[in-house]
């Protein structure tokens, strides 16, 4: 099969968009809100009669009555008992707006704590990306960073203000983004780079390897002035700063694993790497940091409980995002996804594509070995995380979505059914997905989340949908979940979020939906592809 290289791939963007390639090169932002995207917010919308899941840990209760005034939730109401008629006269008056949510379930919107959105050679309009998170109930996501600086910011102001439809954006950046004074090569020039990135707005940053004093020094001024910090411990770091070493630093969250088992190793104080590794190599990047879990102290074991008990008690943040590495264990399962064919771009699909120089594309001969030892890692991995949870570590939902055949919104409730795999009850895991996900970003800045749960005086960021989601959480895919009518005999989908609410303004999520699939179909037709073929395999 002819795939097209990635060299090459920008320049197919750029022709098919009609721009000029220098153009094309960054993303190109979202377009106005539309008059038919999106209603209100609304002087007062009340969301009658639905079943609620708070976010708190709380048991779903209702029917519920919630009023919601221009974006706010000013009043949750129960109104009566299942099965019982209810009394009129008891619930709040009137309404601008009202959805009629008898027997819907009604949640807080889902916080994604790992998001970027792409741009060329991937998806060239961050439109793209939104409207998936939006539909799959993401109503806020913490960029790490997002993108461009200046466009993260601009885009960051434009969702705040409604004029696009987009989730809510949190603006976490790299060390050194949008800065023009060389280097971040010291801790002076670290300080000096936070203090102006608090400045311009940034809520927080995500480190990756850099020398543990400009890291200390990073870590200590952004808790000075109530920024979060996360990270991306790479192997190209590790060896001098691992997970435990930056947690006691003060930093308050990690994400994926890396730095978590070189914590824990049992031999060795530096992972024994194969004697040819190349860490520019993505195919042994990727391959040999499964082999940590044979590498790292068992589960029980006196190191691995203490790790355990010391981030629980210093009130660590772990956002693992299994769901972007899943493909490791079961590369096919994760190309042939159902949504791929309707709802991912060719110009995404052509940058999954085996390639030497595209990040993540990195299956130049990924085999049964490989996945072996991914498998093993993820039982360990996910063992810690259950203990972790179990001593009472706070977990987070994120996704990393747009790589290794990961697709935005898709991703996520990938993420949280992983949770669930990792032995958190359904609640805890829409606990994971909204209340602690909105701990991690406002906690550090030593306020109250406006986001996270179902509260008066939180913005009205909510998904509606018609099943029960603590029953199944497929039922948050895009495509729904498969279902045996009984009554026909039939096999049918049911599921998918109806609505999707942020700051009181209620989109339609199927149409959302429906936006993406014209998408990619009108993708497809500028390629000459048959607009209703799948996508082509290898």
């Amino acid at each position: 099969m002819n795939l097209i290289t990635f060299p090459a791939r920008v320049i197919l963007v750029a022709a098919l968009y009609l721009l000029p390639l220098a153009l094309v090169a960054q993303p190109l932002p979202a377009p106005e809100r539309g008059p038919d995207e999106g209603e209100g917010p609304f002087e007062r919308l009340i969301i009658r009669g639905a079943t609620v899941i708070d976010g708190t840990g709380a048991p779903p209760y209702g029917p519920t009555d919630i009023v919601i005034e221009e974006g706010r939730v000013t009043q949750v109401q129960t109104v009566g008992y299942p099965g019982v008629p209810i009394d009129e006269e008891g619930r709040p008056g009137d309404a601008t707006r009202e959805i009629d949510a008898h027997g819907m379930y009604v949640l807080p919107g889902f916080i994604d704590m790992h998001a970027h959105a792409g741009g060329p050679p991937k998806n060239p309009e961050w439109e793209y990306a939104y409207k998936l998170w939006l539909a799959h109930g993401i109503t806020t996501v913490r960029g790490v960073n997002l993108g461009p600086f200046e466009l993260s910011r601009e885009e960051q102001a434009r969702s705040a203000a409604n004029e696009i439809v987009a989730p809510r954006i949190v603006n976490y950046q790299r060390p050194g983004s949008g800065w023009d004074r060389g280097g971040i090569d010291s801790p002076e020039t670290a300080r000096d780079w936070v203090r102006w990135a608090h400045d311009q707005g940034v809520e927080g940053i995500k480190l990756n390897a850099m020398p543990p004093p400009v890291m200390e020094a990073i870590i200590h001024e952004a808790n000075e002035l109530g920024m979060g910090t996360t990270a991306h411990l790479q192997q190209t770091g590790v060896a001098r700063m691992n997970a435990q070493d930056a947690a006691r630093l003060g930093m308050t969250g990690m994400t994926h694993f890396y730095g978590l088992f070189e914590a824990l190793l049992k031999d060795h104080q530096i992972q024994p790497f194969r004697l040819d590794y190349n860490y520019q190599n993505e195919q042994h990047r990727f391959a040999q940091v499964a082999e940590l879990w044979r590498l790292s102290h068992d589960r029980g074991s006196e190191p691995w409980d203490a790790l355990v008990q010391e981030f629980a008690d210093m009130g660590f943040f772990i956002n693992p995002t299994m769901t972007i590495y899943e493909a490791n264990r079961d590369f096919m399962r994760a190309r042939e996804a159902e949504w791929h064919d309707t709802y991912t771009l060719p110009s995404m699909w052509d940058f999954y594509y085996p390639d030497r120089e595209a990040h993540g594309s990195y299956w130049f001969y990924w085999g049964t070995e490989e996945e072996t030892e991914w498998r093993a890692f993820y039982r360990k991995w996910m063992s810690f995380l259950h203990d972790f949870h179990r001593a009472g570590g706070r977990l987070t939902a994120g996704a990393d979505a747009g790589f290794i055949y990961k697709n935005y919104g898709f991703a996520y409730i990938g993420e949280l059914e992983l949770l669930r795999e990792v032995g958190l009850h359904p609640l805890e895991v829409i606990q994971a997905a909204t209340l602690n996900a909105a701990l991690e970003i406002w906690e550090p800045q030593g306020e109250e989340p406006p986001v996270g749960t179902i509260e008066v005086g939180k913005y009205a960021d909510l998904i509606l949908l018609d099943e029960n989601p603590l029953e199944n959480l497929k039922v948050l895919y895009g495509t729904g979940a498969v279902k045996l009518d009984d009554e026909t005999r039939e096999a049918v989908r049911v599921g998918g979020i109806r609505y999707t609410i942020k700051d009181g303004v209620i989109y339609d999520a199927r149409q959302l939906l429906d936006d993406v699939a014209e998408m990619v179909r009108r993708q497809k037709i500028e390629r000459g592809m048959d607009p209703d073929a799948p996508l082509p395999r290898f």
